[in-house]
């Protein structure tokens, strides 16, 4: 299980405080922008910060799937899991995001009168 877990939260956002990564201000964004919809959509979600936990950073980069990991290097924050299933990166979280079906991708069932919940409903009538 990962190790930032201090409540029973599904989600988990692998993230970085520390201001010392030179890209780390696209970086900083893409983690306001993730937490940013989770919080106005009332996702509850756990910050994992692999910038002052070494165990998070491990864990992060034990657990982020080869075929998902940068040609070289290490993977960058943010990466969201749920619970040990790993989701993406922001890449993956803005195309979900940008096809109304961040809830799909997150491995959670979208709220009734959605447009994530209404486009399922619709392919299922079809």
């Amino acid at each position: 299980m990962p190790r930032c877990f201090l409540s029973r939260r599904l989600l988990e956002i692998h993230l970085s405080s520390s201001g010392c990564h030179k890209t780390l201000g696209g970086i900083k964004k893409q983690q306001q922008d993730v937490m940013g919809f989770l919080a106005a959509n009332k996702i509850e979600y756990e910050e994992c910060d692999i910038a002052a936990n070494e165990a998070n950073r491990k864990w992060m980069r034990e657990n982020v799937p080869e075929e998902s990991r940068p040609a070289t290097g290490n993977p960058l924050p943010p990466q969201i899991f749920n619970e040990e299933k790993y989701c993406g990166d922001y890449e993956a979280f803005f195309d979900a995001r940008e096809d109304n079906a961040v809830y799909a991708f997150l491995g959670l069932t979208a709220p009734p009168g959605s447009k994530e919940a209404e486009a399922q409903a619709k392919k299922a009538q079809q």
